[in-house]
């Protein structure tokens, strides 16, 4: 495949270029993009890339917020031991393995495509399959009486930022502001994204976490590294005596985004006991959408999603007690 490729300095020159090319790419790392472009998803003309842009980098903390940029690699951010104060971002952030970590980007991972055992083929493959709904086709082979993709959002970072309030400025033709991370997502596996044409994510800011707060990341996936999240939970909580009193899930891996859950106390007055968690479990259950998207079925997948959420759950307010 031929193309161009542009190298802005700035997030405007950026912008400014997609603007005059509007069916070219950003590229970044390029770890998730480069691999669909070499089977033929997608064949843009030019690419935009984003590895020179000083907009996007820098780890800065000040005032009330640790602000990450969106070119920031994610060796870089493991490497700057700022997420470890973050548990959830600690965790969440050992994605793949070492080598494209010093590649891929905190943006790119907020970004990635969504999947599908029947999108993510060589083009050969598709073609014998009649391709499918997201890409040259009219049938989602995963559900083919319906009309919509179900191609599921596998991004790690996403539900552990989520869990710690974390919010994303987005620049644009028409925008340059900061939203809540779950605002740059909607339900919609051909378009999960609500970025408008020239966006671009350009940084990511949470609140300095306070001492009390408590989050990890887990995840399921077919082996150790390299592997996407077949299902992922984040979990933050607050504990104060025996009570929690805030508890937050970010869920990846079942659905064409990203899942917040929020003001999940109720019951948990005397801690994670196992009618508070049941209820738990079962308010994600009734959002979580797991189809034949992967190599697993989703019934498998939608069973981790709970025993990754008990787990968090027990283990960060049992943390309190190691403490103590």
């Amino acid at each position: 495949m031929d193309f161009d490729l542009l190298m802005p300095t700035s997030a405007a020159e950026a912008i400014a270029l997609m603007q005059e090319n509007p069916n070219a790419r950003y590229l970044a790392g390029g770890t998730d993009l480069v691999p669909n472009l070499r089977r033929g998803i997608g064949a843009p003309d030019i690419l935009i890339g984003l590895d020179g842009v000083e907009d996007l980098k820098g780890i800065s903390e000040g005032g009330d917020y640790l602000t990450l940029g969106a070119g920031v690699t994610l060796a870089e951010l493991e490497g700057s031991g700022l997420s470890g104060r973050y548990g959830a971002l600690s965790a969440a952030v050992d994605i793949a393995g070492p080598a494209l970590r010093q590649a891929a980007t905190i943006g790119g991972n907020l970004c990635l495509d969504t999947r599908c055992i029947f999108y993510n083929q060589s083009k050969w493959w598709r073609n014998a399959n009649q391709y499918c709904l997201k890409l040259d086709g009219d049938t989602c082979h995963v559900a083919p009486k319906g009309q919509r993709c179900h191609a599921a959002f596998s991004g790690d970072l996403a539900p552990a930022l989520m869990v710690l309030g974390a919010e994303v400025r987005v620049v644009g033709p028409n925008a340059d502001g900061w939203k809540p991370i779950s605002d740059l997502y909607h339900e919609d596996g051909l378009a999960h994204l609500t970025l408008a044409p020239g966006d671009l994510l350009v940084a990511v800011r949470l609140p300095v976490v306070s001492r009390d707060l408590r989050s990890g990341y887990l995840k399921s996936r077919l082996r150790k590294a390299v592997d996407f999240p077949l299902a992922g939970v984040a979990v933050a909580l607050r504990r104060e005596g025996d009570a929690i009193t805030d508890l937050r899930v970010g869920v990846t891996g079942t659905n064409p985004r990203p899942l917040l859950f929020d003001g999940l106390v109720g019951g948990m007055d005397q801690g994670p006991n196992d009618d508070a968690l049941s209820a738990i479990t079962k308010e994600i259950g009734q959002m979580i959408k797991p189809m034949r998207t992967t190599n697993l079925p989703g019934l498998y997948r939608r069973q981790m999603v709970t025993v990754l959420t008990r787990r968090l759950i027990t283990d960060l307010y049992d943390a309190g007690d190691r403490k103590e």
